[in-house]
């Protein structure tokens, strides 16, 4: 579905707008899409995911089946994690590079094992405003040694049920536990006695659970939820949230000009365990001499927020600028993502950020900023 903004840009919109138009939901526009940046209040809504539950419409990313005799092996040379590590029922955050190692799209792949007839099943979700260009890298690369892909991003709902209290607020509605499901496993099941697929993974540094459904099963399950107090949350609570837990966002801190060494994913690089992959040369380079700017947290001192492109400094000269930027709800005071010369991303190291023609002292803080106690281990 898609409607025309007064700017005349076409919108679309997910298959829960109505239920969330009846919750007087402020909407704005995101990736393309026509979507929630908060129902109760930003504040509210992210200290209820940190303390009890929330939940997010997230349909609108994008959602790809993939299988293949070879779909592993196929993956492999598309990003720089070792996928072999994965058994059936687990799953890897990753990321999809270009030949420069630049990140073209941040993805979760979910790994489902082998069907009857010896195909590797796995599901990809992607970012909503990279969907279009994400499909057409992977066909470009997977199609040619077979593996097939399906888009279902139009077709299924995707809910996020977030927070401390996430598993007893979804566990009625599902078929199977939940409990013995660790972080970043997954599952197919029953949802209100339908089909669904149920991942322990989320963008908000929370234990917690994403749902993709069919649409009917999703409004269904969204009121069910909501029924049960569990808090409807949007854009603005889920950009605050994941920027304490140091989340990337696609588009800011990260892209097609960022390497996954020069953001701090460093973790994420198995150059040991695998053979060739896009981008790997540009990465031992960086591995061998060190990159040139680095991705690292910082804490104001004082209120003064930095925001999303502003520079940051050393002694009066440019060396940086803000990803993101936000006032912490839950530790009281504003902290920022920046990318600086990678010489003064040490731990202490004293900075200032010009804000509106002034400068403002910062601190280069560990990263993340926010950890959970409750978050389940994997």
């Amino acid at each position: 579905m898609t409607q025309q903004s007064e700017s005349t840009e076409i919108l679309s919109r997910t298959p829960l707008y109505p239920l969330i138009q009846q919750s007087k939901a402020r909407f704005t526009s995101f990736g393309g899409w026509d979507m929630p940046v908060q129902f109760s209040g930003i504040t509210a809504e992210h200290e209820a995911v940190r303390n009890a539950v929330g939940m997010f419409d997230i349909s609108h990313m994008g959602k790809f089946i993939l299988s293949g005799k070879n779909l592993i092996a196929c993956l492999q040379q598309l990003v720089p994690s070792d996928l072999n590590r994965l058994q059936p029922g687990e799953a890897q955050y990753t990321v999809l590079l270009n030949p420069e190692a630049g990140i073209i799209d941040d993805v979760i792949f979910y790994h489902q094992g082998e069907s009857s007839n010896g195909q590797q099943r796995g599901i990809m979700i992607v970012n909503a405003a990279t969907t279009n260009k994400d499909k057409q890298w992977l066909l470009q690369h997977l199609g040619r040694d077979g593996v097939e892909l399906t888009d279902v991003s139009p077709d299924k709902v995707l809910i996020a049920v977030q927070g401390q209290k996430a598993l007893a607020a979804l566990q009625p509605w599902v078929g199977d536990e939940l409990t013995p499901i660790k972080a970043f496993g997954h599952l197919e099941t029953t949802v209100l006695n339908q089909p669904g697929f149920i991942a322990r993974t989320g963008y908000t540094g929370e234990d917690g659970f994403e749902i993709m459904v069919d649409p009917e099963t999703g409004l269904e399950l969204w009121q069910k939820l909501l029924d049960g107090g569990v808090i409807p949350c949007g854009l603005g609570a889920r950009d605050t949230l994941r920027l304490e837990a140091a989340m990337a966002l696609y588009g800011q801190d990260i892209d097609d000009t960022t390497s996954p060494l020069e953001a701090g994913l460093g973790w994420l690089v198995h150059l040991d365990s695998k053979g060739e992959f896009i981008g790997r040369g540009i990465l031992e380079a960086q591995k061998q001499h060190g990159v040139k700017k680095r991705l690292v947290g910082l804490q104001m001192q004082g209120r003064n927020i930095a925001r999303h492109g502003y520079p940051v400094l050393n002694n009066g000269e440019q060396v940086g600028e803000i990803t993101s930027g936000t006032l912490s709800p839950t530790l009281g005071y504003p902290i920022a993502l920046a990318y600086v010369k990678a010489e003064l991303g040490k731990l202490g190291q004293e900075l200032t950020v010009e804000i509106r023609g002034k400068t403002y002292p910062a601190i280069v803080v560990k990263k993340p900023f926010y950890r959970s106690r409750s978050r389940t281990t994997s």
